[in-house]
């Protein structure tokens, strides 16, 4: 079996609306079941005996197994593989599916957590497979132990992760930034951003006080809190002489270090002065000396003005069963599923270095000894569970002035999220000079411990950071209007966009043409798919937002967004059929039925009621849906609205909201957009657009002044039937590229009373032969000179062949061979139908690129003598 292609899909998707992965394969012949593979099924269920647990179509345990007795094939079973594979590595994954594309080829999903992880599984699961196949040896444990050392260096800790978690439960969208702890909540001008739990309300200035020590030890010391008495040492002699003045038994601990690295604590003589002091030095350049306080070693963590958790923290340890050596003892505590490497699950493990080796001296023991049953040997001093230390939930034991004393300090160094470090013989007890100590404040405190406490009452502190950054009430995203269809959806974008704008919102749209942000184009070109959509979301000045959402991003990469406020569909007709695998009507209706999916649950779908596949995308719709109509009579609208549903449609030319009652909206005369009702479509994208911005609850005043101050100009709605005058003629500019679209157009211009229709036409190269040849049909039925152009993307096509087919359309249509003319190059053929155009002309350009072609036009107009233009004609 060959991996052929891996698509990784982040968002929302055609297949799930979880993450996927999809594996295109080649089987290589092998389609037969496996059971008829020697050896396949027994080594399989050895080598991950989980799947058993695999329930597969049967739905219950077992029902994989039976599967594979019965006679299943190889992309079915790596699917499962895949899973499998993930659940050994941590994930809770169960998504998963094959299908047949067309010979030995195969497409696999299957539904990830990482996607380091996910794609890495996959070929994983492919290679073993093979082997599998081919009755070799296959060292799986080794290969997952690679993976595992991957997903901790990139895997988000269990703080991380827990805030990531509690934002997902509480509705607001989440994006990894990086493959670091960064996470970006929400989207637009409320979204904010944290790392790990460093809030972006926290400075720079609280966040490098609390990095130095002595600064942070000062600074409680000037607001009257109790600290360590102790000084900074450059070298060892320094370290010795702080130790001897202020006294035995010290602590010793990097200056900017974290995590308890290279902290000895309980230090009593000169000599371990010097190794502790070198140990520091590992981790900085400078080193602190201070008295060591006795006592209990407690984390309070205080988030805004309020203590939510409090833990004491316990060193690595052991426990003697009076059997196996201490060496042992740590290597089966390691075992613990709890313990994992550095942050990555609920515990570290417990490592054994010099540190280690010094504290079990100090107790009497070397690493072969064996402890008495039940006695403790401790590994560090130092209480952090980074080195693989535990933690016991004391949040109900700690007496309300210590409350008071955290919260003071976490203010004194100016952090709204901090650790405060206090060690004293009992929490229940006020704090005080004689009895403990504020021993440190961290701005980035680990959250693990409270949630996963070896004892005690779990507290969900991640939960209160995310009611920090958003108090009840507050927002975490701007309304989003995502907007797909075959035609129309740029004009219903502008449109819409235009009339949020004209509320007062700052505005950001993707669309055919850029990414705007209050009409400003920071990306030009086509951005129309997921990644244009984030960019957007990502903006802070943008508090609403207006996506053009199309099929081929949606088939490449799902949506770019998690759910939208209002999802819109202006229609389906036949385009693009016959690409990455869209082969009928339905195929792009099924695709295009994504963004109504993801609909926020109060949220709206906006349908068109006249579109005979509205009926199908109404049973797939999520939210509550909006129809629109240009018919008052139209029945779908009218059971609708006997339900009680919203309705937008056009009675008696003035086009009307049903919502309990008729609110009227705008006249059709005064939709400058529509011409005085000449362009029809334009009413119907004015329907749409009036539905979607009633979605989001604009007031209708609003959305009549909107409308009415839409124009269909390069200004407003550039390349969607401007209209120029030239002279004694003039040009309709329009990006018609598929059959309903230009039919749609040619319509409209029939109402523009003009003497003859000239059309400048072409179609893109990836559209079926069927289609090109339907377009000049109705090119060579409806205008009454043609001439013929081609994208300058081919798309897969020789050049010329586009033209023919138009050119065999056309004469089908009834067109005179001699009224036809094909001039390859778009721009030429513009300038041709320009030259000889006669008064009261209407050509008709349908272009690939906007404003190679608006040049042209600016550049015919400036041009007084017009018989000096040479133009060459090309014929295919």
């Amino acid at each position: 079996m060959i991996i052929k292609d891996i698509r990784v899909y982040r968002g929302r998707n055609i297949y799930s609306h979880k993450p996927v992965i999809k594996m295109v394969v080649d089987i290589e012949g092998f389609d037969i079941p496996t059971k008829d593979i020697t050896g396949f099924n027994d080594r399989l269920i050895e080598l991950l005996p989980g799947l058993s647990k695999h329930g597969c179509s049967y739905g219950y345990e077992g029902g994989f197994l039976k599967r594979l007795e019965e006679g299943t094939y190889l992309p079915h079973v790596t699917e499962h593989i895949i899973l499998e594979l993930q659940h050994m590595l941590g994930y809770d994954v169960k998504f998963g599916k094959a299908r047949n594309i067309e010979g030995n080829f195969y497409y696999i999903i299957s539904e990830y957590s990482l996607e380091e992880c996910g794609v890495r599984v996959c070929k994983l699961a492919v290679e073993m497979v093979n082997k599998l196949i081919k009755r070799e040896e296959f060292d799986l444990e080794g290969k997952l132990d690679k993976i595992r050392n991957i997903i901790a260096e990139i895997e988000l800790g269990p703080s991380t992760m827990a805030i990531k978690n509690e934002a997902i439960k509480a509705g607001i969208p989440v994006t990894r930034v990086g493959n670091g702890s960064i996470l970006r909540l929400g989207y637009g001008k409320y979204q904010k951003m944290i790392e790990g739990t460093i809030s972006q309300n926290t400075s720079c200035i609280a966040v490098d006080i609390a990095s130095d020590k002595i600064l942070t030890k000062q600074i409680l010391k000037d607001h009257g809190f109790p600290v360590p008495e102790g000084d900074v040492a450059y070298n060892e002699e320094e370290a010795i002489a702080i130790a001897e003045e202020i006294g035995y038994p010290v602590a010793i601990k990097p200056y900017d270090g974290n995590q308890g690295k290279g902290v000895h604590l309980n230090i009593t003589i000169k000599e371990e002065v010097t190794i502790a002091y070198r140990n520091a030095r590992n981790y900085s350049d400078l080193v602190i000396v201070e008295k060591n306080i006795k006592g209990r070693h407690y984390r309070v963590l205080v988030v805004g003005e309020k203590v939510v958790a409090v833990a004491e923290r316990f060193p690595a340890h052991v426990i003697g069963d009076g059997i196996h050596t201490i060496q042992e003892l740590v290597e089966i505590e390691n075992k613990n599923p709890l313990r994992g490497k550095g942050h990555e699950k609920p515990l570290t493990k417990i490592t054994i270095d010099a540190i280690s080796k010094m504290t079990l001296k100090r107790q009497g023991f070397e690493l072969e000894d064996i402890p008495k049953k039940g006695q403790k040997v401790f590994l560090r001093e130092s209480a952090n569970l980074s080195t693989g230390g535990i933690a016991i939930d004391r949040t109900e034991d700690i007496h309300p002035y210590n409350i008071e004393i955290a919260i003071r300090a976490a203010k004194a160094i100016g952090l709204d999220i901090a650790g405060i470090d206090i060690t004293m013989e009992d929490i229940r007890k006020p704090l005080t000079k004689e009895n403990g100590a504020i021993i440190e404040i961290n701005a980035s405190p680990g959250i693990r411990m409270h949630h996963y406490p070896s004892k005690g009452k779990p507290r969900n502190v991640a939960a209160a950071i995310i009611d920090m950054l958003f108090p009840k009430g507050s927002k975490a995203t701007i309304p989003i209007i995502s907007i797909t269809g075959t035609n129309g959806k740029t004009t219903v974008t502008r449109m819409t966009a235009h009339i949020l704008k004209t509320y007062g919102y700052t505005v950001g749209m993707t669309c055919t043409d850029g990414i705007y942000i209050d009409d400003v184009c920071v990306y030009k070109g086509d951005n129309t798919g997921p990644k244009s959509a984030k960019t957007c979301l990502a903006d802070k000045n943008i508090d609403a937002a207006v996506l053009e959402t199309a099929r081929g991003g949606i088939i490449r990469e799902g949506l770019g967004y998690d759910l939208a406020d209002v999802g819109v569909i202006t229609n389906i007709s036949e385009d693009h059929l016959g690409i990455d695998g869209i082969e009928t009507l339905e195929d792009l209706v099924f695709v295009k039925a994504l963004v109504i999916e993801a609909v926020k649950k109060d949220g709206y779908c906006v349908l068109n009621a006249d579109d005979p596949m509205t009926t199908y995308l109404a049973q797939r719709a999520k939210g509550k849906i909006i129809y629109f109509s240009m018919y008052d009579n139209n029945l779908t609208v009218k059971k609708h609205i006997e339900k009680g549903g919203i309705a937008v449609y056009v009675k008696d030319g003035v086009i009307v909201i049903a919502n309990g009652q008729i609110v009227p909206v705008v006249k059709i005369e005064e939709i400058p957009a529509a011409l005085s009702g000449k362009v029809l479509y334009n009413v119907e994208n004015a329907l749409a657009a009036i539905a979607a911005c009633y979605g989001i609850k604009v007031p209708v005043n609003i959305i009549a002044k909107g409308i009415k101050t839409f124009y269909c100009d390069t200004t407003h709605n550039p390349g969607r039937f401007n209209l120029f005058n030239v002279g004694n003629f003039r040009v309709l500019v329009d990006y018609g590229h598929n059959i309903a679209g230009i039919k749609s157009v040619i319509e409209a211009a029939q109402k523009m009373d003009a003497n003859r229709l000239i059309g400048v036409i072409g179609v893109p190269g990836d559209r079926t032969n069927s289609s090109i040849l339907k377009v000049g049909e109705i090119c060579g039925r409806e205008f009454d000179f043609i001439y013929i152009k081609e994208d300058l993307d081919l798309r897969g096509r020789k050049p010329g062949e586009v033209a023919k087919i138009l050119e065999q359309g056309a004469i089908k249509g009834g067109m005179d061979r001699q009224k036809i003319k094909t001039i390859l190059k778009e721009t030429e053929a513009l300038r041709a139908a320009m030259y000889n155009a006669e008064p009261g002309d209407l050509i008709i350009v349908f272009y690939e690129k906007y404003q190679p072609i608006i040049e042209v036009i600016e550049e015919f107009i400036k041009n007084k003598d017009l018989k000096n233009i040479e133009i060459k004609l090309e014929r295919a």
